[in-house]
């Protein structure tokens, strides 16, 4: 990952990932409104949820960065951590917009 012209940060994805890149990025933008919706309802246990499954998946599209934020937004759901949470989301939505993929060859 490397930070870009204008606040871009440019991810080196795979190639053989190209048809599911934009369709995962999107996922993550609706997680956005999913956590901002579940924290005015003070449900701890669906940030949690989300944090988790965003753990484990950031890695292996190729988003490290994704998978921090994940295991952050999993801990602070499970502890009811509101202000983590707050910061976490923050961090995501600024990441997805600054966020410009750049596919390479496989290997």
């Amino acid at each position: 990952m490397t930070s870009g012209d204008g606040g871009t940060v440019t991810v080196r994805v795979d190639e053989t990932l190209r048809d599911l890149i934009p369709h995962y990025l999107e996922n993550r933008r609706h997680d956005v409104e999913r956590l901002k919706e579940a924290l005015v309802r003070e449900d701890f246990e669906a940030i949690r949820v989300l944090g988790h499954s965003m753990a484990g998946s950031g890695g292996g599209y190729g988003f490290p960065t994704l998978t921090r934020i994940g295991r952050t937004l999993e801990k602070a759901g499970q502890q009811k951590d509101r202000g983590s949470v707050e910061t976490q989301l923050q961090e995501l939505a600024i990441y997805l917009k600054k966020v410009v993929v750049e596919f390479v060859p496989e290997g």
